[in-house]
């Protein structure tokens, strides 16, 4: 295979990543007559990863929070997409590898984000269930709904409660925002779809290895979204680390265990760089080094940005948080300087601004931080509301998120509880098992 890129007088830019920072990045060069960009995804869509939980809770369709890359980019004729896997990098020979052949660069720009950090937990490697990627959040619905199916035929208690308990452990926005909604399914729609169910036994636990909920934001709001979540009933646990999972029992650092079947995992990502760079620019995290100008340690040409990029302010020592708005920010700023690299001009240094942390906890419930406002309850969900619409790609998405909203918010109803499965050919699905179970060996080792 080749990747059939064609070759022109512009300068390369490729891409690896199509997430804030990436896509970010690509829209502002592409249309610029000075670049060629080449933008290599693993999937033809882009994910607006903050509303996973809402797919996973079936509160919005997944299209919802998807955006095709051709879409985006229909009359760029200087923007080249490829789906396709980097399977590592050549500096010397400023090239990349891809399972469609290699694909040379003028400048590389790794966007390739974070993925669930398990700490090397093998047993919750192969038992929890993560939430980083839409298809993992369709299999999360898809589990959870088949559980309520499955609990209403079992014929002990403890499996009954096995099915229906729900450990989530992380209590960071992900932790905090899933926990919320799925308090709020218990109370308002399960109850109506499965009648046979007593959803008082569903109980709901949120895990988290620290003293507070929402780590990185003030005070006030850790405070509401612990009282907001122990009002819809959910059970928190501070200072408290999960240890192992068999898949039926979690078990706790202090001894205690839970008797769920169900280990939803957001306790925590890392990295995600490309294979073949040198170990020295590798830091916490498995982050990328890099300097002001999101160039990586020791490189003129080889940049990252977004969760993949460890890159040092006054007020960010330890790097940026790993959220949508630095990678974004990042993104934009390197447009801007690859002009002036081309024009022979003088780049800037890039300088973060916090334009604040916000979380939901349920329906009027949310705790925003703004640089110098903090606020919490309805007025805060609205904010929420209204900041996560406009940052979503396409005015068709946001219009169809919104009514999707509004009518579940006045109906406490919504025709998404499905469970949909691919239904592969044989031979589809033999290759499948085998290319996972390769996956696992070379986990393993």
């Amino acid at each position: 295979m080749n990747p059939n890129i064609p070759q022109t007088d512009r300068k390369r830019v490729v891409i690896v990543g199509a997430g804030f920072g990436g896509l970010k990045l690509a829209r502002k060069l592409s249309h610029r007559k000075e670049f060629q960009v080449v933008l290599i995804n693993k999937q033809n869509y882009h994910e607006f990863q903050p509303l996973y939980y809402q797919v996973a809770t079936a509160g919005l369709e997944a299209n919802s929070i998807l955006f095709p890359l051709r879409a985006v980019f229909g009359n760029c004729k200087n923007v080249h997409i490829r789906v396709t896997n980097v399977t590592g990098i050549r500096t010397a020979d400023k090239a990349i590898d891809t399972e469609l052949g290699p694909i040379t660069y003028d400048y590389l720009v790794m966007a390739t984000g974070a993925d669930t950090n398990f700490f090397n937990q093998q047993n919750i490697i192969e038992k929890a269930l993560p939430m980083k990627s839409v298809s993992e959040a369709i299999a999360l619905r898809n589990r959870m709904l088949q559980n309520f199916e499955d609990a209403l035929s079992v014929e002990t208690l403890d499996e009954r409660e096995g099915l229906m308990d729900v450990v989530v452990v992380g209590g960071g926005p992900t932790g905090v925002e899933l926990c919320g909604t799925l308090a709020e399914m218990r109370k308002t729609v399960l109850p109506k779809d499965y009648p046979e169910l007593d959803f008082k036994m569903m109980d709901i636990y949120l895990i988290e290895s620290g003293g507070e909920l929402l780590g990185p934001m003030s005070v006030q709001s850790q405070q509401h979204s612990l009282k907001y979540l122990e009002g819809l009933g959910v059970h928190v646990r501070l200072n408290t680390r999960v240890k192992d999972f068999d898949g039926r029992t979690v078990t706790m650092n202090d001894g205690t265990t839970l008797r769920t079947n169900n280990l939803i995992w957001a306790a925590g990502v890392k990295a995600n760089p490309l294979a073949g760079l040198p170990t020295e620019v590798i830091g916490r995290g498995g982050r990328v080094l890099v300097n002001r100008y999101s160039q990586v340690q020791g490189f003129t040409d080889v940049f990252a940005i977004g969760d993949v990029a460890m890159m040092a302010e006054e007020k960010w020592p330890n790097g940026h948080p790993q959220i949508a708005q630095p990678a974004m920010q990042q993104g934009r700023h390197l447009a801007k300087n690859f002009i002036h690299w081309v024009r022979n001009e003088q780049p800037e240094e890039f300088t973060y601004h916090d334009l604040g942390t916000m979380a939901t906890i349920g329906r009027g419930l949310a705790v925003v931080d703004l640089p110098f406002f903090k606020f919490q309850g309805f007025f805060a969900w609205l904010t929420w509301l209204f900041v996560h619409l406009m940052s979503i790609v396409g005015v068709k998405n946001r219009l169809s998120i919104f009514l999707n909203w509004m009518f579940n918010y006045l109906t406490y109803n919504n025709s998404l509880r499905l469970i949909i499965r691919p239904k592969l050919p044989k031979g589809d699905v033999t290759a499948m098992q085998e290319k996972l179970s390769d996956q696992l060996e070379v986990s393993k080792s």
